[in-house]
């Protein structure tokens, strides 16, 4: 899905908008990444957010092919990914398991590797604790929540690790997720998301 007309570029460390004259997003300038870039098919906002709402509330598993291949439209004007990439889904948590019956992180990306003809590791990443619902907490709420959520497997070690998620908001989720890949040895992470949010 191209971007809008008139539409801002993306900060190509974590796909914000940039603001006009800049380069990169002041955030990425005052805080260190574990990941190196971040591509977004489209912007979370309408009319485009209803294809996310439709996978992730109305539960319509059709809508995950639909974005797996924006994404990997969007990858591909983004000059593609580095060779031998392993994609990994960001896990759900237990609560959105039960409420859901899938995971939408790992449902597109299954769908992706599908278009990049690329490995999947699904168990690429756990979760070392349950945590509260994101949704209306703060950006430093977040990244608490966030810090040292995950594990990786070492099945990773050497390997660029394309990570994958429905939508980004702080990332700080995907940022816990590539610390702890990093800590298992990978070489690099990449995020890939259907849906980044605006601001």
């Amino acid at each position: 899905m191209a971007a809008p007309p008139g539409a801002r570029p993306r900060c190509p460390r974590c796909a914000l908008r940039l603001p006009a004259t800049a380069s990169i997003c002041p955030a990425c300038l005052g805080a260190p990444r574990a990941y190196g870039r971040t591509i977004a098919a489209f912007d979370y906002a309408p009319p485009a957010d209803a294809l996310i709402r439709m996978l992730k509330t109305q539960l319509r598993l059709s809508m995950a092919p639909v974005l797996a291949r924006l994404l990997a439209d969007a990858i591909v004007r983004e000059g593609g990914l580095p060779q031998g990439v392993l994609l990994a889904p960001v896990p759900a948590s237990r609560a959105s398991l039960r409420a859901r019956g899938m995971n939408p992180a790992s449902e597109i990306a299954r769908g992706l590797a599908l278009h990049l003809d690329a490995p999947l590791l699904r168990q690429a990443l756990r979760r070392q604790r349950e945590t509260p619902r994101q949704t209306g907490l703060s950006r430093r709420a977040r990244r608490q929540v966030a810090a040292g959520l995950f594990v990786a497997s070492p099945l990773v070690r050497g390997r660029h690790v394309a990570l994958v998620d429905d939508v980004m908001t702080t990332g700080s989720t995907v940022q816990a997720a590539a610390l702890a890949l990093k800590a298992a040895g990978a070489t690099g992470v990449t995020v890939l998301v259907a849906a980044r949010t605006p601001s």
